[in-house]
């Protein structure tokens, strides 16, 4: 019988294979460089994500040794792949490992981390925001390949996605969690009409995407026909962490933001220095948070801790920035410009612009209410509200 090995020792050689492949991608390649030479250099070396198998951007390592890599990445200068496609390789990633094909993952994940191919993420309709099952959006199957007709809402950066995470209803005649499917669309064929929604902030990062009689393969399906919705809650769940659970350095992001802010205008108000420090301790339960509950996120799908990082992110952000507008006096009420702005990837904003853009945080990726609702009823343990509409054939509820 094999001597058992020891959780430490295991550990200890995935953490030295971890160190190791770091120093040779530093030695070997410039983290100032290329972007897409050295992120497809890393992807190369298992260091996309090094809990995917070999071959896949990963070395079938411990998930817990990524926080490695990214901080001795970050601290190198390194390129980040969420910079450009924060989507793709905070969400289609892991769809794609849970439920894709091998066909699938090597042929649309190499390409993704190195940001060649951008992707978004189509789920919101006009009518289904919150409720996304109540989605009309319609595919039918023709063949090999599935006709598409309806619109979308809110895709973000959809103007320079090459792909598009779809759910679409393909049954309308079984209940409504029970008659979708997803697939992975090219937005670059005939009949994808991207379209901007101008922002607050004068951009229109935002977009409303239109598709008439759009073709998608078959083979770009993921999961089984009508089992769409499981793939999606995938989606969502990665969605909630990519954007309130990343672990940021301590007095990173928004919160050092606000000490900046502070420093810069020299205030010396008690009550003002007690808001500031309220803040900061906000923030760094939150960052203490989100990192346990990356130690404790097994290998799949997140648990309902994204949603609670989800929640207090959103809320957190606007806290701070009308904060930091305050601390800036007639300042903060001073735009640079409204001009309507397209952007092609997710940057830092001035002050004044941060402010009106954390107003989307409780938006995006599930409305504050909707965390609120999915915490108390799978933490809690709270009884749902009311869902007249579950068992109904999707066609039989009344719009």
């Amino acid at each position: 019988m094999a001597a058992h090995v020891p959780t430490w020792a295991f550990m200890s050689v995935a953490t030295q294979t971890v160190e190791e492949a770091i120093d040779r991608l530093l030695a070997e390649h410039d983290p100032n460089g290329d972007p897409v030479e050295f992120l497809g250099a890393r992807y190369d070396m298992g260091l996309a994500w090094v809990w995917y198998p070999v071959g896949l951007g990963g070395m079938d390592a411990p998930r817990s040794l990524q926080t490695i890599v990214e901080q001795r990445l970050a601290d190198a200068g390194a390129p980040h792949p969420a910079r450009f496609n924060a989507l793709g390789v905070g969400m289609g990633a892991h769809v794609l490992m849970a439920h894709g094909t091998e066909d699938q993952q090597r042929r649309w994940l190499r390409p993704m981390f190195t940001g060649e191919e951008i992707w978004c993420q189509m789920f919101s309709e006009p009518g289904a925001g919150s409720d996304v099952a109540a989605l009309a959006m319609r595919a039918v199957r023709d063949g090999d390949e599935w006709v598409v007709n309806g619109q979308k809402v809110w895709t973000t950066l959809a103007h320079v996605s090459k792909w598009g995470m779809l759910l679409v209803r393909t049954d309308p005649d079984v209940p409504k969690h029970q008659g979708m499917s997803y697939f992975i669309v090219d937005m670059e064929s005939p009949g994808v009409e991207v379209r901007p929604l101008r922002q607050i902030t004068g951009e229109a990062e935002f977009n409303e995407v239109y598709f008439d009689d759009a073709r998608v393969p078959d083979e770009n399906r993921i999961g089984e026909v009508g089992d769409g919705w499981r793939v999606a809650l995938t989606t969502l769940m990665n969605e909630r962490v990519a954007i309130g659970g990343s672990i940021a350095p301590r007095a990173a992001g928004p919160i050092g933001e606000a000490v900046r802010v502070w420093k810069e205008y020299g205030h010396d108000d008690p009550a003002a220095r007690d808001h500031l420090m309220a803040l900061w301790v906000d923030a760094e339960a939150a960052r203490l948070t989100n990192l346990r509950a990356a130690q404790m996120r097994s290998r799949g799908t997140p648990g309902p801790e994204g949603s609670t990082s989800k929640l207090v992110y959103a809320e957190l952000n606007k806290k701070i920035y009308e904060f930091v507008l305050e601390l800036m006096g007639p300042e903060g009420m001073l735009y640079d410009t409204y001009e309507m702005l397209r952007p092609d990837e997710f940057t830092s904003h001035p002050p004044t612009k941060a402010f009106l853009r954390a107003r989307a945080n409780s938006i995006e990726g599930g409305t504050s209410e909707i965390m609120k609702n999915i915490l108390g009823e799978r933490v809690l343990g709270l009884s749902g509200e009311p869902r007249v509409d579950k068992e109904l054939p999707w066609s039989q509820v009344p719009r």
